[in-house]
């Protein structure tokens, strides 16, 4: 894959909708050793602005979740599955999902994470390879196959579903405090240290 590092990508023009709609390859942030990367469905007008994923009022209610579980945003790392933002923000085609598909594996696998965090339907779709019923689902984890992996993810809403619907806003916060205790991060942790976190909670 030219103009990819495994991590970054710096030049791709496999869909020409997202070539003409972006500014800028909104490519992942945050340590590339990250045990916790939450993945997203696609930049927005905001992230395709900045350069950077997850910095609207999206963002804003990630950071926050965070903080409430003890991690700041610069220990984890936060990408998308499509890293150019798609015209009117609609979401990505199947194609434009195909196309970064490898480079969304091949990130995950040079950051080598504990645990992958799906934000949303799409993504937890994608990366499931199957239909996902998010409200229902939210919480669950799974191991699925990347590339030549076995990957533990958990299923989460977006964060901007608490935005329209503040009675979201709990679950939401549960679900990243069980992925920081899955993680082995911050006041998420458990004690004694089996991994486990407060899933059966919820």
């Amino acid at each position: 894959m030219d103009g990819f590092d495994g991590r970054c990508v710096t030049d791709c023009e496999q869909c020409p909708d997202l070539v003409a709609s972006r500014s800028r390859i909104v490519n992942g942030v945050g340590p590339d050793d990250a045990e916790l990367v939450f993945v997203g469905e696609a930049p927005g007008a905001n992230e395709d602005e900045a350069g950077e994923p997850f910095v609207g009022r999206s963002g804003s209610v990630l950071d926050d979740a965070l903080d409430n579980a003890g991690v700041d945003r610069s220990a984890v790392r936060i990408t998308n599955c499509v890293r150019c933002r798609p015209p009117d923000n609609r979401d990505p085609t199947t194609d434009e999902l195909a196309n970064c598909r490898g480079y969304l594996e091949t990130e995950i696998e040079t950051v080598d994470p504990t645990l992958v965090v799906t934000l949303g339907k799409v993504p937890s779709e994608h990366l499931l390879d199957r239909s996902v019923a998010i409200t229902k689902e939210a919480g669950d984890v799974v191991d699925c196959r990347l590339g030549d992996r076995s990957q533990r993810v958990l299923l989460s809403m977006h964060p901007a579903a608490t935005l329209y619907d503040a009675s979201q806003r709990d679950g939401f916060e549960e679900t990243i405090v069980s992925a920081v205790g899955l993680a082995g991060l911050g006041d998420g942790g458990n004690d004694d240290g089996d991994g486990q976190s407060r899933l059966g909670e919820f």
